[in-house]
């Protein structure tokens, strides 16, 4: 607990600054001095719901995740060394699309649907479908600028099935908010939806806000959907807005349970990768792989541009003046743990074993569609494939080809946005995986024929310290913010002879990802994927 007593001179000068990231399974809150950075940290863990017959089920409780910042905040203040008093201003960013129903005064009418929640496939694609054929065939422009798809772990499908499968609270419904609207609602006090900070970091990727068509999606298109959606469009009401702009001030209520200032401002939230890639000093011409159970793949662009199969385009979605680009994979740590907990092992002991193999070797070819298609296929019907398998192979080959698909499908998105007009001269691997994996790093090097750089440093949460310091006033910019307080990189550069291995597993990883995941996809031949992954391995092996 946080110790009330009087403020030393030294500490009286502090600008501290409380960052806040709502992780998939906890909180994470790190306090920094902006001359002295971090001064301390903590973390609380909520539970996530689950469903034995139900695998597309995931959800969490809001009041549960809302104690847990409670409990981390304070214990975070206090391993600082600080009094709450001294802290300027808080930012937060959350896990999306997770999505809330509530009703009158912001409360809520069920848990939140959590973003790996995936009953709502069927109204994605209904979505879909009315947006090609919106206007007399002409479409909906929206479908185009978030990849030409909708997807089941956005908004405007988990708010529909949520009104198919809850009839007896639908005349309770007043709004449904993104995770990150509805924290930094509570934590104001705001409880009128007109007044609520709406993250265009999370409206403009999963539900196709945009000023472009004025703002979301026309209201007789939306009925054309489902006529459950008529005046849901107007319901969903509130202050569209940059990060760079407040979503209010903490109120006194929520000061008490934090054991900080009532009044300190909260800049307007965003999606935890998105500023993960702040955290990971991103600029023009870089892409951030946020690598965690699964991957965030964040560029940035000076002009909005279409880019077929990923999640979305949007103007200020990363920095308030920069062009968001998003994309990535819907399973990737949650596969690796998957493989070793079948095998009754644990990542990093499969990991060890494999700490010396060489690109190809295991003649495998893994496609990691364990949880379905996020990009560039957006096909949640999808499921994981391995190819190549013989008698001798094991649990750990089986890990070494899957961080191998990671990055092959990495691959297949990076060219998706180099094709449409992205630029990309860096490759950033952030998140919690590259932090503690060397030999992922060096595959997707040599897979990218790129160099990877990993921050040298711990940089959860640092997006939304950053974001809080532009609110408290200590810096102008982002990139100001960053240069102060970003770490260094390490840095792992491609290996001529494994780029040559993954160039000809890329190949065929290609033709399989197409081939295999596009229903409507032109026949490839796929006869000479076996003999070629054989023959791959024979080069790793030095057999020839």
């Amino acid at each position: 607990m946080a110790v009330s007593r009087e403020l030393c001179d030294w500490e009286k000068t502090l600008s501290v600054v409380a960052g806040v990231d709502f992780g998939t399974l906890s909180v994470r809150i790190s306090i920094f001095d902006k001359e002295r950075g971090k001064l301390g940290s903590a973390t609380a863990e909520y539970a996530l719901k689950r469903s034995a017959t139900d695998p597309d089920f995931a959800t969490q409780s809001h009041d549960e995740q809302m104690a847990a910042l409670a409990r981390a905040m304070r214990e975070a203040v206090q391993v600082s060394g600080i009094s709450g008093d001294s802290v300027a201003a808080i930012a937060l960013d959350t896990t999306g699309s997770s999505v809330i129903p509530v009703g009158e005064g912001m409360v809520p009418l069920g848990d939140y649907y959590l973003w790996c929640d995936h009953r709502a496939a069927g109204e994605a694609a209904e979505i879909t479908r009315a947006a090609k054929s919106y206007d007399g065939g002409a479409g909906f422009e929206g479908i185009e600028w978030c990849g030409g798809v909708y997807s089941s772990e956005w908004g405007w499908s988990k708010l529909l099935h949520w009104l198919r499968h809850n009839p007896a609270e639908r005349g309770r419904f007043v709004t449904a908010l993104e995770h990150c609207d509805m924290v930094a609602a509570t934590l104001c006090g705001i409880t009128d939806p007109a007044e609520l900070p709406r993250s265009i970091c999370a409206m403009g990727h999963k539900w196709m806000w945009n000023e472009r068509w004025g703002g979301l999606p026309p209201e007789d298109f939306l009925v054309s959907v489902d006529p459950l959606l008529a005046g849901v469009r107007e319901k969903i009401a509130g202050r569209y807005q940059t990060s760079d702009k407040l979503a209010g001030h903490l109120s006194a209520e929520w000061a008490e349970r934090l054991g900080l200032k009532a009044g300190i401002p909260i800049p307007t939230g965003a999606f935890d990768a998105h500023w993960d890639a702040v955290g990971a000093n991103i600029r023009l011409g870089d892409v951030v792989n946020v690598i965690g159970t699964s991957t965030c793949i964040i560029g940035l662009s000076a002009e909005q541009s279409l880019v077929p199969g990923v999640c979305g385009v949007v103007p200020g979605s990363v920095y308030p003046d920069k062009v968001g680009i998003e994309a990535g994979l819907s399973a990737v740590g949650d596969i690796f743990s998957a493989i070793a907990t079948r095998a009754g092992s644990t990542v990093q002991a499969l990991s060890e074993a494999t700490k010396d193999y060489r690109a190809g070797q295991t003649g495998l070819l893994r496609l990691t569609w364990d949880n379905g298609d996020r990009t560039v296929l957006v096909n949640p019907e999808l499921g994981g494939v391995t190819l190549g398998w013989n008698l001798m192979h094991t649990a750990a080959d089986e890990l070494f080809a899957a961080v191998e698909g990671t990055a092959l499908h990495t691959r297949i998105i990076l060219e998706r946005m180099q094709e449409h007009g992205t630029v990309i001269n860096r490759v950033i691997n952030g998140g919690g995986i590259p932090k503690r994996n060397a030999g992922l790093n060096q595959i997707y090097a040599n897979a990218l024929n790129k160099p990877v750089l990993v921050p040298d440093g711990d940089v959860t949460s640092l997006g939304s310290v950053i974001l809080a310091f532009l609110a408290a006033g200590d810096f102008a910019t982002v990139e100001e913010a960053q240069d102060a307080l970003c770490p260094a990189y390490r840095v792992f550069e491609p290996q001529a002879d494994a780029v040559g291995q993954y160039d000809r597993l890329y190949s065929l990883y290609r033709d399989v990802y197409f081939g295999l995941g596009s229903p409507d996809a032109a026949p490839v031949a796929l006869g000479r994927v076996l003999p070629e992954l054989r023959a791959i391995r024979r080069v790793a092996s030095g057999a020839v």
